[in-house]
């Protein structure tokens, strides 16, 4: 039987690719940690999330031999109110009587990388959200849209952009590009022609055309001008989100966080980002996240349970 130990938490943190739980005592320090795929709502469906969030919880709590009272969970598309009732469902059966948290995973990052203060945070995995909090309990969002309407600057739409450019050097509509043979290889083709079976009768997922953002990478260190232009573009868009929430809020020097796989994956996105926002403003301080974003979930979890947590509101958009 699981102990108490004093209080025990849980923060989880749910992305598109990977799944994090921490269990944590009262004072933060981590006491276990599980991992497991991707839980998003919307790409995975109930089911799925509900049982991957099972198995890493199952999986901290023996190893941690505790049992928590209070546990924060970030996922992405939570903000919608049909959506965090669906996961809080999720939640009541797998950690019963047990208080949960429900926000997005931008809020759970951003308290990681800045705990407590004003700031924004740029997140680009599978998709890209830009959001911020200010000292006054507001928050604002730019993108987030999902792979479909938005997600620009994400691993999701430089994989698709790079299949678009493959596609159109085929056509004669572009020039030649390295990223065709790149492309070709990594779906194990002769053909552009033979994408077209990989990516509409295939095992289709959104993480699978993001991680095809390594090669657009590998393709602009070789000098490919389309690659170049793929990740300039991206740099640009996610650039202009963590603008607009900036400006929204009325924040002007940050910090700006960034977060997500494809900044480690993708270093010439990483980099045109701090160039843009740095640009603009000299006094902007951009730094990377160093901690998983399952530490916010952390974080909040224990204010949760402290009676301290208020979750910040959207200002309205005018």
């Amino acid at each position: 039987m699981m102990a108490v130990l004093g209080m025990a938490v849980l923060g989880i943190d749910a992305g598109g690719t990977k799944t994090v739980c921490q269990v944590a005592d009262a004072t933060g320090l981590i006491l276990a940690e599980s991992r497991g795929p991707g839980a998003n709502l919307q790409n995975a469906g109930e089911l799925q999330v509900e049982k991957v969030l099972h198995e890493v919880i199952q999986a901290a709590t023996l190893q941690a031999d505790a049992w928590p009272t209070s546990a924060c969970i970030g996922m992405a598309g939570v903000d919608r109110p049909e959506d965090a009732a669906i996961v809080r469902g999720i939640l009541s059966r797998l950690v019963p009587r047990c208080p949960v948290v429900v926000v997005n995973d931008a809020l759970i990052a951003l308290e990681a990388g800045a705990p407590g203060a004003a700031g924004v945070v740029i997140i680009a995995g599978t998709g890209s959200i830009a959001y911020g909090r200010d000292d006054r309990g507001r928050a604002a969002r730019a993108g987030g849209w999902g792979y479909v309407l938005g997600d620009e600057g994400s691993g999701y739409w430089l994989g698709r952009q790079a299949l678009r450019t493959v596609l159109r050097a085929s056509d004669g509509r572009g020039p030649a590009t390295r990223l065709t043979d790149r492309v070709l290889a990594h779906y194990d083709v002769s053909r552009p022609q033979d994408l077209v079976r990989e990516i509409y009768y295939g095992r289709f997922k959104p993480s699978t055309v993001a991680a095809i953002a390594c090669l657009v990478e590998e393709v602009a260190t070789e000098g490919d001008e389309w690659a170049l232009h793929l990740i300039e573009t991206g740099a640009r868009e996610l650039s202009l989100a963590a603008r607009a929430v900036c400006d929204r809020l009325g924040l002007t020097c940050g910090p700006v966080i960034l977060a997500g796989g494809i900044f480690r994956a993708v270093p010439r996105l990483r980099a045109g980002v701090i160039e843009a926002l740095t640009s603009q403003h000299a006094g902007t301080i951009v730094r990377p996240l160093t901690q998983e974003p399952a530490a916010g979930a952390v974080s909040l979890a224990i204010a949760a349970s402290e009676g301290t947590f208020v979750a910040p509101a959207y200002v309205d958009h005018d």
